[in-house]
């Protein structure tokens, strides 16, 4: 009896959280059904989160840039599955001219999250600036500039008043504590850790700026998404042991892990 094939349990798609929430889809394996099937299940198993969400498509995991005609299939089955891709990510000079064919913008900060830098050799410029400024990079600047000092003591941005659905709150290069509850719905953001004294009900995303050292930490947790470094779980895959105790959530090897504080 010959033997049955072996399952293939490697993901063809890289999908993580951006700095804004905004989902980045890097692509691994051009497949464009698999790619299909994957996010329709990520769609099925968290509809508040991902039905109809803005995803940015990232050919930058692939040796090179695919043509017009399979691009544009992918966007199809993306939307098919029930997300709406409304940009690549920056990329070479083909990417860019794939991006005009398809009638697509080109976003540079969700790139830069896997890259400190656009190489020299792919296109030789430097990526433009899109919304906020990009993620810092490990590459030394030439002249060295020195930042304006923080006044003493803050070591964070505190938020006292509740945070309810649709509301976004993002502390920038600091952790932000938050002393009220996180509503269904409403999004927390944190370049470096969120500490929640209530209730977490919706999206805790900390690390936003690639710190895989940053944690979350809350009393009461009921989370819709939690995510550190860009890696997330989402309200199904959660321990449902855990649900409204206080806990502490980690990056540890790409991986989330949640405990219960003592």
């Amino acid at each position: 009896m010959s033997a049955a094939p072996t399952a293939n349990y490697e993901l063809a798609g890289d999908l993580k959280i951006g700095q804004v929430g905004i989902a980045n889809l890097r692509i691994r394996t051009l497949d464009v059904e698999r790619l299909g099937a994957e996010m329709r299940d990520r769609v099925a198993r968290a509809p508040k989160l991902f039905e109809r969400a803005a995803v940015i498509v990232d050919f930058g995991g692939l040796p090179g840039t695919p043509d017009v005609a399979i691009a544009r299939a992918l966007i199809v089955a993306l939307r098919d599955a029930g997300v709406i891709p409304v940009a690549l990510a920056w990329g070479s000079g083909d990417n860019e001219r794939l991006a005009v064919e398809l009638g697509l913008p080109l976003l540079a900060k969700f790139r830069a999250q896997y890259e400190p830098a656009v190489d020299a050799s792919v296109g030789g410029a430097s990526a433009p600036t899109v919304g906020a400024e990009a993620p810092p990079t490990k590459k030394a600047a030439p002249a060295p500039t020195v930042p304006a000092p923080k006044p003493a003591g803050d070591i964070g941005m505190v938020h006292t008043a509740p945070i309810r659905s649709g509301q976004q709150i993002y502390a920038e290069q600091r952790d932000l504590i938050v002393l009220g509850t996180v509503g269904a719905g409403a999004e927390v953001i944190a370049d470096g850790s969120i500490h929640i004294y209530g209730a977490l009900r919706g999206r805790a995303l900390a690390g936003a700026r690639d710190n895989d050292k940053a944690r979350i930490f809350c009393r009461e947790f009921h989370a819709e998404l939690v995510a550190i470094a860009g890696h997330y779980k989402v309200m199904e895959d959660l321990p449902a042991e855990l649900r409204g105790k206080a806990v502490q959530v980690w990056l540890d090897n790409e991986q989330i892990h949640i405990a219960a504080l003592a």
